[in-house]
């Protein structure tokens, strides 16, 4: 298996090339998409990438999907190459455990972020206001303190190089219409409470994640990536404790690196130092090893 930093698959038109993947149309109805091992921070691609993190989020995201299939319908058609149609044989190489054939559908025009603990930006709007996205919270919590409820805190989807914003439950159900935000905000919710209580018994605590759904002629369904380590904050139960930032499984590493540097979260970034890549490149594998009980098929 090889590191993987950019696809050209010449067969098919590229429709995308985002933070993390690249995107080909393969049938009027059906996308490939490719999960490489780019990685961003601050929503800036960083010139380095993270060896075999495109496998590890590609995995993990086939793992719960399939695992919650039962919530929710996915996009999800073949994710084994010897699935995939002939004229992507000359990449399979490339392909291998990176890459799904899926359903092509509309995207909602929003982010579905929910949080379980008042951490991140989250953190921040509460200490400015007492609330979050709408949600009035309780005067006294500590920073990383784990929520009674979770929230669901919608933001926009941001162009690349730009910042997504949070928004108010009223501005999504906006964009959406009543009907599809009711059901977004709903299934949001049911997958984070079943993962998190799955992931609490393997040791990991999600602190919050981003989901992400499309429209398809059959209703809504959950595309993209599902409960990563680049959509989530994965924290160690062994080393919790509110009050303080906590120790994580994902790439929080490397901003905590960009912060030191004093990085000013604007393109073009830095090279990272081998040791700051082969550390991030263990967390993703921890967490993957730590979800399914598998060790990364290299």
């Amino acid at each position: 298996m090889q590191v993987v930093t950019q696809t050209d698959i010449a067969e098919f038109p590229l429709l995308s090339r985002g933070k993390v993947r690249d995107i080909y149309q393969i049938e009027e109805d059906k996308l490939l998409i490719v999960t490489t091992d780019r990685l961003s921070a601050y929503d800036v691609i960083l010139p380095d990438p993270i060896p075999f993190k495109g496998v590890i989020l590609n995995m993990i995201t086939i793992f719960w999907m399939n695992k919650f299939a039962d919530i929710v319908p996915n996009h999800l058609i073949a994710w084994d190459t010897s699935d995939f149609p002939a004229a992507l044989k000359p990449y399979f190489n490339v392909l291998e455990n990176r890459a799904v054939i899926v359903k092509k559908t509309t995207p909602l025009p929003i982010e579905c972020i929910v949080r379980g603990f008042i951490t991140g930006s989250g953190w921040k709007d509460y200490l400015a206001t007492g609330s979050v996205c709408g949600h009035a919270l309780p005067p006294g919590l500590e920073e990383s303190e784990m929520l009674k409820t979770p929230l669901f805190t919608p933001s926009t989807k941001a162009e690349l190089g730009e910042h997504d914003e949070n928004i108010t439950l009223d501005k999504a159900r906006t964009l959406c219409g009543d009907d599809v935000f009711e059901k977004a905000e709903s299934t949001s919710l049911a997958i984070y409470t079943a993962a998190r209580d799955y992931a609490s018994q393997r040791g990991i605590l999600i602190a919050d994640t981003k989901f992400e759904f499309g429209m398809t002629d059959e209703g809504l369904i959950l595309i993209d990536e599902v409960l990563t380590p680049d959509s989530s904050r994965f924290w160690p139960a062994t080393s919790y404790g509110p009050g303080r930032s906590q120790k994580s499984f994902d790439k929080q590493y490397v901003r905590d690196w960009l912060t030191d540097i004093g990085f000013n979260k604007k393109p073009p970034a830095p090279n990272m130092p081998a040791e700051v890549i082969e550390r991030t490149k263990e967390k993703y594998m921890e967490a993957y090893t730590a979800l399914t009980g598998e060790n990364l098929p290299l």
